[in-house]
């Protein structure tokens, strides 16, 4: 199963900077060219990764596993058949030659070890009640199972989607083998999976640039993806370029986004399923930005835990400048050669990263970064910073720390917590060099180092100064305060430069929706306001929630009341409204500690 190492495809001068992979440890997994992966299964191939490639059980696995089934037949040397498996068996053969029954019906002492014929049917015949033939009652026993039914499949669910026999063994080969290459996985993209895809998409998403929404896709849905997947196979499927749009930001500047046409969502969300199966093996517990599984708060507990439950003097806020557009190409694709030698995959890749961008008409083409918006993207840059970022920050915190040091980490914002200020201070000067040599830099304004922790407000008093600062991390304000009894209590308050951005897109939208239906208006306002508590309503937040309930019951109160000059509307009327379409606010999320240790078991906060 090994495969020579090609000098060049992801070599480098320096082995740190690739998650320290020696040369020549490329190892070939799953159906590749060279040889046979791991998909005969009629033979038993037992290479270095000690992987046993058959596609059913030895003949003695099954015999061990028949004696443990509490559901087969507990007689000695009776092979029985249970309600998973079946065992073909001949039967003894009767006095006149044919294949006869085991015993007789009349006979007290049936052939009960007879190794030749299985159990008979699990449900019994059922007499019709009323007599005669044919019956519309008769029912008959159920017999043997025919086939492999002792096959599972991976059940699917709303939050993971179902995940083949296939991709279960290239995860288990991932985690067995670290440093794997994977030589076949383009044949993982089937038509079954490219319309689970489509399905999974929003049925609202943007059009990209051949203007082709998700219900024009879809009148002739099979046709299409037949298409497509013919064209990806052949090789005749071309990336189309991204569509430049903007979105504003809280801090009043323009995002750039770039919308992919309906059809590299499809193929791009299909092939990170596929290569999911592998990086979600290899990215760390620390990581959380854009995985199947995680969110932003399980982040935030993290985070929270850490600082609380950790010896935390010294807060590192760090930010990544413009990350997405900065990304080398050239490293990408070191990177992501690590673990995937499968040239059809890596062209795709190669596709999506020069596609260009259309903005306005004009076509640009796209020599660093990636689009952000788009569904490889996300995968591109996890990948991208577990090497140059996760691993190094592994592998510094247990060569130089001395203290402890906490990592929390979502997408390209991140924040660690220091015992010592010295090694935050060590760490902050070789992160900024590391970065430089990948491309990246950090953000000079939104990088900062802050004194923070149970101790801070006590050093800050011993040295003369105020009360200890604060930081912004995935849309909250992190406060150090005290609960009742006086000891040390990490407080999360909506930030409020993102909620004065939200209240002024409310207040924008109420303008152009004035004149509309008071339920119309009330149901959107109403999803408006659940979805802010849904992320914002977490403990010791409840006041700025229902502050922002309040000011959107104010602006709709004030939008009603201009619909005319003549309006009888008065807050006594009003209040009926908000009470009917207007959800009140509660706490939504608990303690951070509580979700914290129910997920993890009470392991280490920075697993």
């Amino acid at each position: 199963m090994k495969e020579p190492y090609i000098e060049g495809l992801a070599t480098h001068d320096d082995p740190e900077s690739c998650g320290c992979i020696p040369q020549g440890s490329g190892r070939s997994v799953d159906r590749g060219t060279r040889g046979l992966g791991i998909e005969p299964r009629n033979q038993s191939y037992r290479g270095a990764d000690g992987v046993t490639l058959t596609g059913r059980r030895d003949e003695q696995a099954q015999q061990r596993e028949s004696l443990l089934d509490p559901a087969r037949s507990e007689t000695p040397c009776t092979r029985g058949s249970s309600l998973h498996r079946n065992w073909e068996i001949l039967g003894s053969p009767a006095e006149d030659g044919t294949a006869g029954r085991i015993g007789k019906a009349e006979s007290r002492n049936p052939v009960m070890h007879d190794a030749r014929k299985s159990d008979g049917p699990e449900v019994p015949r059922k007499s019709p009640n009323k007599g005669g033939s044919p019956s519309a009652e008769g029912m008959e026993g159920r017999g043997p199972t025919k086939g492999n039914a002792d096959q599972r499949t991976t059940c699917r669910t709303q939050r993971r989607g179902s995940v083949s026999s296939e991709l279960e063994r290239v995860r288990e080969v991932a985690r067995k083998d670290r440093k794997a290459r994977f030589t076949a996985l383009f044949h993982h993209v089937t038509l079954a999976r490219l319309r689970s895809c489509y399905v999974a998409l929003s049925h609202k998403a943007a059009a990209g640039v051949d203007g082709v929404t998700w219900v024009q896709y879809g009148e002739r849905l099979e046709e299409n993806l037949q298409d497509l997947h013919a064209r990806l196979h052949r090789g005749a499927y071309r990336a189309q370029p991204s569509r430049r749009v903007f979105i504003p930001k809280p801090d009043g500047k323009k995002r750039p986004l770039g919308i992919a046409v309906l059809e590299d969502k499809i193929v791009q969300r299909a092939v990170v399923e596929v290569m999911n199966a592998i990086y979600e093996v290899d990215f760390l517990g620390f990581s959380y930005g854009f995985r199947p599984g995680r969110s932003a708060h399980m982040a935030l507990d993290a985070l929270s835990v850490g600082i609380s439950r950790r010896t935390v003097n010294f807060v590192f806020d760090a930010d990544i400048r413009d990350f997405y557009g900065t990304i080398d190409h050239e490293w990408m694709m070191k990177f992501v050669e690590h673990r995937i030698a499968d040239r059809r995959v890596l062209r795709l890749i190669q596709k999506w990263l020069t596609a260009g961008i259309l903005q306005e008409g004009s076509w640009t083409e796209t020599t660093e970064g990636v689009p952000q918006g788009a569904t490889i993207s996300c995968l591109l840059a996890n990948i991208y910073l577990h090497y140059v970022f996760d691993q190094w920050t592994q592998q510094w915190r247990k060569r130089h720390a001395r203290g402890q040091v906490i990592v929390a980490r979502y997408a390209d914002d991140v924040a660690l917590g220091f015992q010592h200020e010295q090694e935050a201070q060590r760490y902050w000067s070789e992160l900024a060099e590391r970065l430089t040599r990948f491309g990246l830099a950090l953000h000079p304004n939104k990088t900062r180092l802050l004194r923070f922790g149970a101790y801070a407000a006590k050093q800050r008093k011993s040295r003369g100064e105020g009360k200890p600062e604060s930081f912004d991390f995935l849309g909250f304000t992190h406060i150090c305060g005290k609960d009742r009894a006086g000891r040390f209590q990490l407080r999360r308050r909506t930030v409020t430069k993102r909620q004065r951005a939200k209240l002024r897109e409310v207040k924008e939208e109420l303008s152009r929706r004035r004149h509309h239906p008071i339920p119309e208006q009330g149901a959107w306002l109403g999803s408006v306001v659940r979805g802010y508590a849904a992320y914002y309503a977490v403990p010791l937040n409840w006041r700025q929630v229902d502050a922002f309930r309040r000011e959107v019951n104010r602006y709709w109160y004030r939008a009603l009341r201009r619909r005319s000059q003549r309006t009888r509307l008065n807050w006594a009327r009003m209040q009926k409204l908000i009470r009917r379409w207007i959800p009140l606010v509660r706490i939504t999320h608990p303690w951070p500690e509580a979700r914290f240790f129910a997920r993890t078991r009470g392991k280490s906060p920075v697993r």
